[in-house]
């Protein structure tokens, strides 16, 4: 197999600058890159969409944001039905003739990806930018990698092998894996869009006042965490998945969580 092309978004870095949104747009409004892809349109596409979500209550709330695009799957619908094209290097296009007035291609992806252009009669989605990375001129790069000012998004070419290690030490991980579509996007601190915290404030009860460097112990669906509070006497455990936990002062159970969302649990007085 040859090198092969993916995308990694940090979650953790990205502030919903809509720079990526901006730069998918001066690329492609105005512009035809046939056989590529042809112009999109000014208004309706989001070849590039920011979702968002809050966990929490205040005051422990944060926000995140899931950059999605065409994920470029390795077992895309659209090949599949014949519309679409998986290259070589991973990059799936789709051909606008073959797609032409064939408006329900939109319902094939089940990452919602791919649009409909009403003027051009054809369906469209992101196309990593693939006239830019076959022109091999700097930079060799998609635009919403080469946009990002937080470097949220980075670009990659590489064998399958060096791309699977990249993921094992960076703790990369696919949106919505059960889809079992193998996608070439790959997301990191995935958790702070997909699962929960459980945060609170140790006080000491005495002089009412914050508890700093207090070790806090969370036991519970076959974990077992350990931290220490910061100098406003906060902790917080994330990337957990809903079920029953315990939280631990000294190894004295304080308080019992019923986790299904994100909580805070307030203050805890010791």
């Amino acid at each position: 197999m040859s090198k092969q092309k993916y995308l990694v978004m940090d979650i953790a870095s990205c502030h919903d600058c809509n720079d990526c949104f901006m730069a998918c747009k001066d690329e492609h409004v105005g512009n035809d890159w046939s056989p590529y892809t042809e112009e999109q349109p000014r208004h309706g596409h989001r070849w590039i969409k920011l979702l968002r979500t809050e966990r929490g209550q205040c005051p422990r709330i944060d926000v995140a944001y899931l950059t999605l695009m065409c994920q470029h799957c390795e077992k895309c619908p659209l090949v599949d039905a014949g519309y679409a094209e998986k290259r070589e290097d991973g990059i799936v296009l789709i051909d606008p003739e073959k797609a032409r007035n064939h408006p329900e291609l939109t319902q094939l992806c089940p990452y919602g990806a791919v649009y409909w252009n009403e003027e051009k009669k054809t369906a469209q989605k992101c196309t990593m930018c693939a006239h830019i990375l076959d022109s091999g001129q700097a930079p060799c790069m998609p635009r919403c990698v080469h946009s990002c000012p937080t470097e949220a998004i980075h670009y990659y070419e590489l064998e399958p092998e060096e791309m699977a290690k990249i993921v094992e030490q960076e703790k990369l991980e696919v949106f919505r894996p059960e889809l079992g579509t193998n996608p070439h996007v790959y997301y990191k601190n995935l958790y702070r869009f997909t699962k929960a915290f459980i945060a609170g404030q140790v006080v000491e009860k005495i002089f009412d006042d914050c508890a700093e460097g207090i070790s806090v112990t969370l036991k519970g669906d076959g974990i077992c965490e350990n931290t220490v509070t910061d100098y406003f006497g906060e902790f917080k455990f994330d990337g957990l998945c809903p079920g029953t936990y315990t939280l631990e002062i000294d190894g004295k159970e304080v308080k019992k969580v019923e986790l299904q969302d994100s909580r805070n649990v307030g203050e805890i007085f010791i």
